[in-house]
């Protein structure tokens, strides 16, 4: 089962290995989700927490629209900042001092 059908498995990979004569690698390998099908996913989801960041939301925020924790939200950014796929924050200008 990919993660395009989401849910709980009905047996383990040894356990339908068993079942069907076939090794559990070989399970593993016929239930899992293509490689670049998940690069895509992943940087399709990444692209959405930057887009949410960078329009002033919060992690809370975040979260609650891509329905997943602040935490992973946390990660998605910093995995976007590592790939280069975030801009960079502008500097701060300094702020001027009033006289009084």
């Amino acid at each position: 089962m990919s993660a395009q059908q989401p849910g709980r498995r009905k047996m383990t990979a040894r356990e339908a290995a068993e079942k069907y004569g076939v090794s559990p690698r070989t399970v593993r390998r016929l239930v899992a989700e293509p490689r670049q099908d998940f690069l895509d996913r992943a940087s399709a989801r990444r692209a959405q927490a930057v887009q949410l960041r960078t329009s002033g939301a919060s992690y809370v925020e975040i979260a609650e629209a891509m329905g997943c924790s602040t935490g992973t939200v946390g990660r998605l950014l910093h995995d976007a900042r590592r790939y280069g796929e975030m801009p960079e924050p502008a500097p701060e200008q300094p702020k001027e001092q009033v006289a009084s």
